[in-house]
């Protein structure tokens, strides 16, 4: 049975939540033969202005709470160079949109499954009201200029 993720992390799960969205939409979109312009422009959209302050919440406040050297933490920051590298390519768009969309649903199914449960159980009740403080969640404002998702 899962642990019930603790209200420090919550808001970090909802953003995971949007973020599984974008991979649906970019599945979509190829699959209805969006123009990958239209797709990857949504894309950079979502990276700027929700997946890098989320990364930057997870590494600043979340990672530590676990040893630097622990492999779960060192294969997270590895995905996260990965899915950067990813977003800021403007080669072969196809491909590109499909390993952004592969990466980044097996990233966030790894820190819900693994990472974030490990670091639930060896967390303080202090860390874990800290982060409750300490990363204010914004709420989720699609961009909906274009909807490509919905054609």
């Amino acid at each position: 049975m899962p642990l019930k993720r603790h209200v420090g992390l919550q808001p970090l799960s909802r953003e995971h939540h949007h973020g599984l969205l974008l991979c649906w939409k970019i599945r979509t979109g190829l699959k209805k033969g969006i123009e990958e312009e239209r797709i990857k422009k949504y894309a950079d959209w979502f990276f700027k202005h929700h997946l890098l302050p989320h990364f930057e919440a997870e590494e600043k406040y979340v990672f530590p709470i676990l040893d630097a050297e622990d492999s779960r933490i060192k294969k997270a920051l590895a995905q996260h160079r990965r899915l950067k590298r990813l977003f800021v390519s403007k080669k072969e768009l196809n491909k590109n949109l499909n390993r952004i969309e592969e990466t980044l649903e097996q990233h966030i199914r790894f820190e819900e499954r693994s990472l974030f449960n490990a670091i639930q159980s060896v967390a303080s009740s202090e860390e874990l009201q800290a982060l409750q403080s300490l990363h204010e969640e914004l709420p989720f404002a699609d961009n909906l200029s274009d909807p490509f998702w919905e054609n």
